[in-house]
């Protein structure tokens, strides 16, 4: 009979289905729920016709089969509570479980129902007082899953999410057309006088439930939702064409075959356009259509918001979930002529992406995962690629002058600051020589606390000048383990991890770099010197005994050095870690002000990079990152 022919095909694409949930499950949210989901409704259905396919002796194995209801049911609701993001609690989840455990054990135990006959359907499934009430269990779990997808709908469009709202509404309208179907075992229990054809579309409810999710999170389920609708088409184009044969003045099997052949190739290629429009809507560009995404695009300011709107505007486009990257390296994008060109392929399933990456004619764009992509698509995806291309390019020049302007600001600030530094140096000499000479026949105590005082102006005059000077580098090759370990034997309790054991050879200015190595000891020995006065008053070390008080270590990356210069010290205070390295931000009392400023001015001078990091034991830890590079420095 059809339908049982209709049932066992929709058994075996429910769990086809469930396997390609499986397969893709990190690409869905619930998507185990789900395939778990339809693993249920097939044993429902294998409960139904297992009696029309082996015999009424089966009765027993059926009725339990049927049984699992209830417990499908939880979850579904569970699914719909994972997909639409509705927290309800480990308890909340817990008794949907509760419930439906509860009447499908129940049901099994006692046995739900049994076997009438039907003119139509063959043996189908009478629910007894037993099955009544389990069917009420399973009934409140639907409805319960039904009215978490309509609020969350409701929510969808309210935030404007249009990617979102159309998978719950494909999810609502596959529940809806699955109650359609299932009214067609409505009419055979009450035996009316029509034939039950909703259970034929029952075979669409798993396809439109699964697709509907699918069809914006994994590209390649789209290609395939294309073949098939193309050769559905032909098909029914073919059946046509057949069944209007016997108008002809003459009978012939040949000839009949021979116009559904002709028909189906004559109308292949509108059929295939046909379904390219229904499944990826939106295939053809307009110049309209460019000039708006150059003025979408023109909000973004740098890669990331770039890449972002990009990708937003393009899946909304082609009704699908694309990643755009701009400038990411990637090993399968080769520069080209064209502004976009197919990469190498990957895997299936993985979400199609748009590159954008510098090359020598400026910014070009690659297609990678594109594929499973009919032509209209793949066309829309490279002419969005030109629009990209140019934003990549102007955000690009907008940052680079920004930069530009940045450091034209600071060299005139430091302009401005280099003569105010000469001129206060020289006003503060005279002044300072004329206290130190006064204080000559003072006591001794007080000798020192001016003498101490005078030095610490002289350092700052010092450090001032040196901060605001212009200067150059004059970088050679050296051994920057070398240099960490005369460094450090400036300073005791220092100890020297494994990565400065080797040779660290890289560019670099010597007496720079010593300047750099200085500053940064002497604000350890400053802490330490801090972290023992707290001790003394009251206050905990900080430094453990099984740890010399400060630490010096160098990694190696693909890229850079990394060096290491840790302490035991009080830490740095949280509301100067933001602004650290800018001028007179200071975490010592007695501090300039001016060594790490003058630290992050080196390194930035060496192409390089100063930041406070975080590696315990140690209570601060500044690491200087070197770059590795055969250009000679500036």
């Amino acid at each position: 009979m059809l339908i049982h022919a209709v049932l066992g095909f929709s058994v075996l694409e429910t769990l086809v289905l469930a396997a390609l949930l499986l397969a893709w499950a990190d690409r869905v949210a619930g998507a185990r729920l789900l395939a778990a989901f339809l693993i249920g409704i097939s044993l429902w259905m294998v409960g139904n016709e297992l009696p029309n396919w082996l015999g009424p002796e089966t009765e027993p194995v059926a009725m339990r089969l049927l049984a699992t209801a209830p417990f499908t049911s939880a979850l579904f609701f569970h699914f719909c509570t994972v997909f639409c993001r509705v927290d309800l609690g480990r308890w909340g989840v817990a008794v949907a479980y509760a419930l439906g455990a509860t009447a499908s054990v129940v049901s099994i135990i006692l046995v739900p129902g049994h076997l009438i006959h039907h003119r139509d359907i063959g043996f189908i499934a009478v629910a007894d007082p037993v099955g009544t009430i389990a069917s009420m269990a399973w009934v409140i779990l639907g409805i319960g899953g039904v009215a978490v997808l309509l609020l969350a709908l409701l929510r969808a469009r309210r935030s404007g999410d249009g990617q979102k709202f159309r998978q719950i509404a494909a999810v609502t309208a596959s529940c809806l057309w699955g109650l359609l179907c299932l009214a067609g075992y409505g009419i055979a229990v009450l035996d009316l006088p029509i034939y039950p054809f909703p259970l034929l579309g029952l075979p669409l409810y798993s396809l439109i439930l699964v697709y509907g999710i699918l069809r914006y999170g994994v590209f390649v389920a789209n290609a395939w939702a294309r073949r098939a609708l193309v050769w559905a088409l032909l098909l029914a184009l073919g059946a046509v064409v057949l069944a209007l044969t016997p108008l002809l003045p003459f009978e012939s099997r040949w000839l009949g075959g021979l116009a559904v052949a002709a028909s189906v190739l004559a109308l292949n290629g509108p059929v295939r356009r046909v379904a390219e429009r229904l499944v990826y809507p939106g295939g053809e560009v307009s110049i309209a259509d460019l000039g708006a995404w150059r003025s979408a695009l023109l909000s973004a300011e740098t890669p990331e918001a770039l890449a972002q709107q990009a990708a937003t505007l393009l899946s909304a486009r082609i009704g699908t979930q694309v990643e755009v990257q701009i400038g990411a390296p990637s090993a399968s994008t080769t520069p080209s002529t064209s502004s976009a060109q197919s990469a190498p392929s990957t895997p299936p399933g993985s979400t199609p992406q748009l590159v954008c990456n510098p090359g020598e004619q400026g910014w070009q764009t690659t297609l990678q995962g594109w594929d499973a992509a009919p032509p209209g698509p793949r066309h829309v995806a490279e002419l969005f690629g030109t629009v990209v291309a140019e934003a990549a390019a102007r955000v690009e020049q907008a940052q680079q002058f920004a930069a530009r302007e940045r450091e034209r600001q600071l060299q005139a600030r430091l302009a401005e600051l280099g003569a105010l530094a000469a001129t206060v140096a020289h006003d503060i000499r005279n002044p300072l020589n004329i206290i130190s000479m006064a204080v000559a026949a003072a006591p001794v105590d007080t000798r020192r606390e001016v003498a101490d005082q005078v030095a610490r102006i002289a350092h700052l005059t010092h450090d001032l000048l040196d901060f605001a000077k212009p200067w150059k580098l004059v970088p050679r090759e050296l051994d920057l383990a070398a240099h960490v370990r005369n460094a450090a034997m400036r300073l005791p309790d220092v100890t020297l991890g494994a990565g400065l054991a080797q040779p660290l050879v890289l560019q670099a200015d010597p007496r720079r770099l010593d300047q750099a190595l200085t500053n940064l000891l002497e604000n350890a020995r400053i802490a330490m010197a801090l972290d023992a006065g707290d001790t003394d008053t009251g206050g905990g070390p900080t430094a453990s005994a099984t740890h010399s008080p400060v630490h010096i270590d160098a990694e190696t990356t693909a890229d850079a050095v990394l060096l290491h210069i840790c302490d035991a010290g009080p830490g740095v205070p949280d509301e100067i870690r933001s602004r650290l390295f800018e001028p007179f931000a200071s975490r010592s009392p007695g501090g300039t002000g001016l060594g790490l400023a003058i630290v992050a001015r080196i390194m930035a001078a060496h192409g390089g990079s100063v930041a406070l990091t975080e590696r315990p034991p140690w209570s601060t830890c500044f690491t200087l990152r070197f770059p590795l590079t055969t250009q000679r420095l500036p």
